[in-house]
């Protein structure tokens, strides 16, 4: 059984930075492609960026060129470097495990990230 734990989340002022962290419990963490996912209040679960291995990293049109995920597959862990933060960036930011194998999916509970003046 798989289960993510996220962390990082907080207030920040527009322009700063947060670094979120999701610690993956469970067997064979590189198997896994990793993803992170946010939802702000109204609006539907949108999808912020993945990362299968360091060639293979993709990012939502939203935040290209911000944000930076990456993953430590020695620590299972993976994280979302964000910078230049906006007030639309405001959401619960989710992590998202999908096995390469099977295609099923786990999901964290989230994390909360404001961003306000």
């Amino acid at each position: 059984q798989v289960q993510l734990v996220e962390s990082g989340g907080g207030l920040v002022q527009p322009g700063g930075s947060l670094r979120l962290s999701c610690a993956f419990s469970g067997n064979f963490f590189s198997l896994y492609r990793m993803a992170w996912y946010r939802q702000a209040p109204g609006k539907q679960r949108e999808w912020v960026a993945f990362i299968t291995s360091p060639d293979s990293i993709n990012y939502g049109d939203s935040v290209k060129g911000r944000f930076t995920i990456s993953r430590d597959n020695a620590k299972n862990t993976v994280a979302l470097q964000m910078n230049s933060l906006k007030p639309e960036d405001t959401a619960v930011y989710y992590c998202k495990a999908t096995s390469l194998s099977s295609g099923r999916s786990y999901w964290g509970q989230g994390t909360q990230v404001t961003v306000s003046s």
